[in-house]
């Protein structure tokens, strides 16, 4: 049972089930905010975060070059591989469990391919404002062990690179965390003006005595301390992200 007493101005859920799906053969999609032809007022984003799309690329496919423009983009690779090339002259391959930063800023064109023969690429992709528009372009790459993740909080993207995350140019934090069954957590802000978007990967987890599932997620604004509890083992992806 959570100790808090809730303000429902305070929070937003987004069921699975009311996720847009996009299905392209080659690439299916689940959005939690409108993008290209999924449109729904309600969802047009978090604060400062636009996107969050998860995506299920099939091999020997991917998106070619293209152009991005005053956005932070994060993929974070849950399964497979891509290969990534830019404008800025990066040529990498992406793996499970990496983490991949593009600053747009002033313009960049990329493209993802996953040139496996037979496996699928999974990942998911976040598209954030950046805090200021006309930055110069740039690319980060980092892997993160999950066992460094198992019952504690591992910070994958931070505005200033701390604890071996990914540097970002907004006041956002991106964190994941894997409990095991019956495990509690305790999430405290980073900025204590900054709303958090918690996204259940796996599992079932209560959060602050709100049930979610599987790829089920919560907006939370204006709590100090968020209390996470794992009905069973569970994979939690946590984005704290300015609101203005």
């Amino acid at each position: 049972m959570s100790i808090y007493s809730m303000n429902k101005d305070n929070y937003i859920i987004h069921k699975n089930k009311d996720r847009g799906f996009s299905d392209h053969g080659w690439l299916q999609s689940a959005f939690s905010f409108s993008f290209a032809q999924w449109y729904e007022p309600t969802r047009m984003g978090f604060g400062t975060l636009r996107v969050i799309n998860d995506d299920s690329i099939a091999p020997q496919n991917g998106f070619g070059f293209h152009p991005h423009q005053d956005m932070e983009i994060i993929s974070i690779l849950l399964d497979g591989e891509l290969s990534h090339k830019d404008t800025m002259d990066n040529q990498e391959t992406i793996k499970q469990g990496e983490v991949q930063r593009m600053s747009a800023g002033t313009g960049v064109l990329h493209s993802e391919m996953n040139n496996h023969k037979t496996k699928y690429a999974k990942l998911f992709q976040i598209w954030i404002e950046t805090k200021k528009k006309g930055i110069k372009p740039s690319y980060e790459q980092k892997f993160f062990d999950e066992q460094k993740r198992k019952n504690t909080l591992q910070l994958l993207v931070s505005p200033n690179g701390q604890d071996g995350s990914v540097s970002i140019h907004q006041d956002a934090y991106i964190s994941r965390i894997k409990l095991d069954k019956n495990k509690e957590f305790i999430y405290s802000n980073y900025h204590k003006d900054n709303g958090v978007y918690i996204l259940i990967i796996e599992g079932e987890v209560i959060i602050n005595s709100i049930q979610l599932h599987q790829r089920d997620a919560i907006g939370i604004t204006n709590e100090k301390e968020i209390l996470f509890e794992a009905k069973i083992n569970s994979d939690i992806l946590v984005l704290e992200i300015p609101m203005n």
